[in-house]
Parts: structure tokens; sequence; C-alpha cells
């Protein structure tokens, strides 16, 4: 039988995990490390840029599409970055600038950069998870992951 100390005592632990930092959690929050990519004016209109993020088991690709993109930084606001392994499998996605999308070619599912990483078709069941990026003093940093790199509890992998 519940008493009235239960459910206080359920409430307060419920309250305490929604405080938690979660996965997706503001760039600003001390959990991902500071990563300098490129100089801004190094990175042309249609430029790609390969890097790691947020460990050297982690590949990313930072992309100047041209366009405003969700998520994005520099004057144009066209500057994005993702994690390379698709949520399906964890194959590593290309980009196609042609069609202005990350494709993956183990079983074709597709992600619009400029809207956050999307799925726009295939086996994948999540977007790709989103590097969120800076600009300081005229240098692209990471700072951070919106969503879940494929084959992980946690994005951060501690050293041991």
């Amino acid at each position: 039988m519940s008493t009235r100390r239960d459910f206080i005592k359920l409430g307060g632990a419920a309250g305490l995990a929604a405080a938690l930092p979660r996965e997706s959690g503001a760039a600003t929050d001390g959990r991902y490390p500071v990563v300098t990519v490129a100089p801004l004016p190094g990175i042309a209109k249609g430029a790609t840029l390969a890097f790691t993020y947020p460990d050297v088991r982690s590949p990313a690709l930072l992309m100047r599409l041209g366009e405003e993109a969700a998520g994005g930084v520099g004057p144009d606001r066209d500057i994005v970055a993702y994690s390379t392994l698709c949520t399906h499998k964890g194959c590593t996605v290309g980009y196609k600038p042609e069609r202005k999308l990350l494709i993956c070619p183990c079983h074709w599912s597709t992600f619009d950069p400029a809207k956050a990483g999307m799925l726009v078709i295939g086996q994948a069941s999540q977007h790709l998870p989103q590097i969120e990026l800076r600009v300081e003093r005229g240098l692209v940093q990471a700072v951070g992951i919106s969503g879940l790199i494929y084959g992980r509890h946690t994005n951060i992998v501690l050293a041991r």
C-alpha cells in the first residue's frame, strides 16, 4: 500500500531525474570538449571538412551549404556539422553536393543537412546527430552534440 511518504519520495526522484543533463544538452554546459575545426575565412561555400568529435573514434563532417541551415553558424548561418555514422547500422554517410544530401552507401538512408540532419528516406529511424558549432574569434568550433552517436550509450567516452 502506497503512503503519502512514498508518493513524495517518488516525486522527488522524478524531479531529480528531470534535472539531470541529457545527451542533447546545451553546448555551453561543459560536458563536451571545445574543438577548433577550421578558421571561418577558410571555409568556402560548398566546402566540406572531415574531423572527429567529441573523440578520435567519432568521425564528423563540417559543410558550408551556401544556404541558411537549422543550427547553422557563420555570417550566412550556412555552416553545419554532423556525425557521419549512419543511425541505422553505423556505416559512414557521404555528402552529395549535387543533391545537398548526406547518403549512406549501405542501405541508402538519406539525411538533409539543411534541416538538422533530418531523415528523408531509408532504413534509419533517427536523424543524424548534429555537431553544435559556434564561431569564436574567427574560428569555427565544435562545442556539443544534439542526438546520440551510433553504437553508444553516451556520446562522451571517458579515457581509462
